[in-house]
């Protein structure tokens, strides 16, 4: 079963857990330094908080997505966009918010970013990584928010997406992340 995705800029991580836990009934599949995220069977939707500070002019929506099961949905939604003309940016075996993915990025006409992707590992027991899977010092405990790719028209948040070795870099995800 696909799920709905939804990425929120949230101003205070702490109260914003506490708030959706009450309103979904049910305890953070993740929580990581600035970020966390819910697995929510009903509805389906997979809801992610990236610790933002202050909610900027933009609004609190970082990105929208559709989670699938396989691979092959993924290169079917890729194969779908491209006839229908869309621009995209293909992410394959990438690192980021602390889990594998594979995915296809489409930004709608007004700006929003769309993500079609599959979790290829969720890295659920690993409290010791980046989004970019780079080691987590006492010191660098706040981690940036999830990335999204720019097609250049559109200002995406500081990246934090490393494809994994032998990937090819998405243009405008991951310049400047050190990946």
């Amino acid at each position: 079963m696909s799920k709905m995705h939804v990425s929120l800029n949230v101003s205070d991580l702490e109260r914003s857990l506490g708030f959706y836990q009450a309103f979904f009934g049910v305890p953070p599949h993740k929580v990581r330094p600035g970020y966390a995220n819910f697995d929510v069977s009903e509805p389906p939707l997979k809801l992610a908080l990236n610790a933002a500070g202050a909610v900027d002019e933009r609004g609190p929506l970082n990105h929208l997505g559709i989670v699938v099961e396989s691979l092959e949905q993924v290169r079917a939604a890729r194969q779908r966009l491209a006839a229908a003309g869309l621009p995209t940016i293909d992410e394959s075996d990438t690192q980021c918010c602390f889990a594998r993915q594979d995915k296809v990025w489409a930004h709608d006409p007004d700006g929003n970013a769309w993500e079609i992707y599959v979790l290829l590992d969720d890295l659920q027991d690993d409290h010791d990584h980046d989004h970019a899977g780079n080691p987590l010092s006492g010191a660098e405990r706040a981690a940036p928010t999830c990335c999204v790719p720019s097609f250049g028209f559109v200002e995406s948040p500081a990246s934090c997406c490393v494809p994994s070795p032998g990937a090819e870099e998405a243009a405008g995800c991951c310049a400047g992340s050190g990946g």
